[in-house]
């Protein structure tokens, strides 16, 4: 296994903290280099065990954030200790505040419609030298037509931004970037789910103490019971055991390789 990657679940989650992901952007913006970036929470991981497909588009990822102190824990159990979670409402605002520094571009997809501009006008309140290269928000569908992809291609290229921002849901987003990531002509591309909502002030985050308990989920959970009851009541719970076993394999069986 990559020492830089712990395997949670036979995801390999990159170690990195929030301000070495950060330096990796950076470095990638400025040597001309392309990441791939996948935000991955506790339920995308599990979402992977059983779709071969998109556990093979994270574990293809340049980049594979551990979006909860649940993951970074499990790495701990496991010997392979995450430096610090990474969670898109982190990433955004705090890059941000670089990008306005060093004059790197944005280009902002995805959320329902108004709220991309409404992000950049908060972003660049925040970070008055901020560039954003523009905003889209496409229809909300299963799949894109062939034209609104090619649309939104041509508008993200154009733009000349060297940070795409992607905001269709996961895993959604993720299958896009990678299915699209050849034809970007952008540095980092990353989905980050809801945090274009959240950082515009739309949705409230949780208290800092949550976060750090690694009880947003629970947060979040009140706020929208309807939409997360499953994720975060049916889906989530099976976390720890599946953890516990992958624990038990690797340390007396000495099998890295998979978790069942």
């Amino acid at each position: 296994m990559n020492s830089d990657r712990a395997n949670i679940l036979d995801v390999q989650v990159s170690r990195f903290d929030l301000d070495e992901t950060m330096q990796q952007f950076s470095y990638a913006i400025e040597n001309g280099n392309k990441l791939r970036v996948a935000v991955t929470p506790v339920n995308c991981i599990l979402w992977a065990r059983k779709n071969e497909r998109l556990k093979s588009l994270y574990n293809g990822a340049d980049i594979v954030t551990a979006d909860g102190v649940p993951v970074v824990w499990a790495s701990r159990l496991l010997n392979a200790p995450i430096r610090g979670r990474v969670t898109g409402l982190d990433l955004l605002p705090e890059f941000s505040a670089i990008a306005s520094k060093k004059g790197y571009r944005f280009f902002l997809l995805g959320a329902a419609e108004g709220v991309a501009d409404q992000l950049a006008g908060t972003l660049q309140k925040q970070n008055p030298e901020l560039q954003i290269a523009g905003t889209y928000s496409p229809s909300f569908t299963e799949t894109f037509s062939d034209s609104e992809n090619e649309k939104m291609i041509d508008l993200i290229n154009q733009s000349g931004a060297d940070v795409l921002w992607v905001s269709l849901t996961a895993p959604k987003q993720d299958f896009w970037i990678a299915e699209n990531f050849d034809q970007l002509n952008v540095s980092v591309a990353v989905g980050v789910g809801a945090a274009f909502d959240v950082v515009a002030g739309n949705i409230k985050r949780s208290p800092a103490w949550m976060q750090k308990a690694g009880l947003e989920w629970f947060y979040r959970l009140m706020k929208e019971p309807g939409r997360l009851s499953k994720r975060y009541l049916v889906e989530a719970p099976l976390f720890i055991p599946l953890i516990f076993k992958q624990f038990l394999t690797t340390r007396f069986l000495g099998n890295d390789s998979k978790t069942g």
